[in-house]
């Protein structure tokens, strides 16, 4: 019986090693996930009273505005910033920009925009306050980044979520109008 080459079997045996503490294996990323410090209509929020992540025990299942800000970064926001908040050649990576920016620094970022130009750089990101996908979601995508930065959540979907809560579902059909 032949088993393969030993350098095939070195290579595999170290692709499945990496993929193991990657978290790509699972969404679950190497941090354990900090725990909210209450809930209030559907929403987790921090010591300070601003929104973040539940992620359970089994780092298999998150919480909706994890979930939402995952599709909400992918569509309006991986363009510039790349996938899972891991940055580009364009825009920096907010997975590592959430590990110090505050809540309100990041509300202030994404709906007024930023611009810091000088001799050597030309940074500039518009504001998104008048784009209802972005300005109607800010605190979902402040989730999801928030766990990509803790290490809580890895680089891949969600797969299971807990339900839209219903305090939720209201905020979002005032915010759009609908």
């Amino acid at each position: 019986m032949r088993h393969g080459h030993p350098g095939q079997l070195r290579k595999l045996a170290f692709l499945a090693a990496f993929a193991a503490a990657s978290g790509l294996a699972t969404g679950a990323a190497n941090a354990e996930p900090k725990k909210p410090a209450k809930s209030e209509d559907g929403k987790y929020l921090d010591a300070d009273g601003h929104p973040t992540y539940n992620i359970s025990e089994e780092g298999k299942k998150v919480d909706w505005l994890t979930y939402s800000g995952y599709r909400r970064y992918h569509a309006e926001c991986h363009t510039c910033h790349g996938p899972d908040g891991a940055g580009s050649t364009y825009a920096p990576a907010l997975a590592d920009s959430l590990k110090t920016l505050t809540y309100d620094k990041f509300q202030e970022t994404v709906m007024g925009g930023k611009q810091d130009v000088n001799a050597s750089e030309n940074k500039v990101m518009p504001a998104f306050g008048g784009n209802k996908n972005v300005a109607c979601y800010v605190d979902d995508l402040y989730v999801y980044l928030k766990a990509r930065a803790d290490d809580a959540w890895g680089r891949t979907r969600p797969g299971g979520h807990e339900d839209k809560p219903g305090a939720i579902a209201e905020a979002e059909k005032g915010c759009l109008g609908s």
